[in-house]
């Protein structure tokens, strides 16, 4: 599973000195499970990664590692708009963006685009079902024409 927004700035709060709880509570978690939410989340095998990464140190003498851009180091320019469906359309398509942003975008702007297959209330269905079952051999019959006044109404 890949690192989620929380254990990132969990690891990230872990790198910079905190301890597993202050940086879990720095993170989102709990209060109250802190200390044991930030004893689970050291452990999982996708922050042991990243901290890993990010300690080692450089061939080059004093270097820092370069930093790993999160969801909140990336920036890019969306134009400003007041319909929220164009809004999410840019950051769907926005290249820049996260990747799990402009899929959350994508989910959202769902409804607005495709309507589901059952849409629909019992009254639309029933006069769905009512339009189709006057078919048939017993449907009524066409009007009768006019033809005294030319096919002109009189």
């Amino acid at each position: 599973m890949a690192l989620t927004g929380k254990k990132r700035a969990f690891a990230d709060a872990v790198l910079a000195g905190l301890s597993n709880k202050e940086a879990a509570i720095n993170a989102g978690f709990s209060e109250k499970t802190a200390s044991a939410a930030g004893s689970r989340i050291v452990k999982d095998p996708d922050v042991k990664a990243y901290l890993d990464q990010r300690r080692q140190v450089p061939a080059t003498a004093g270097a820092r590692p370069p930093p790993v851009p999160g969801p909140a180091d990336e920036t890019f320019d969306i134009p400003p708009t007041a319909d929220p469906v164009e809004f999410l359309t840019n950051v769907m398509n926005e290249p820049a963006a996260d990747l799990r942003l402009r899929i959350d975008a994508a989910k959202a702007m769902l409804p607005f685009k495709h309507k589901k297959l059952g849409e629909g209330g019992k009254k639309d269905q029933k006069a769905d079902a009512a339009k189709t079952a006057g078919g048939g051999k017993f449907s009524p019959t066409a009007p009768p024409k006019l033809v005294a006044a030319g096919g002109k109404k009189v």
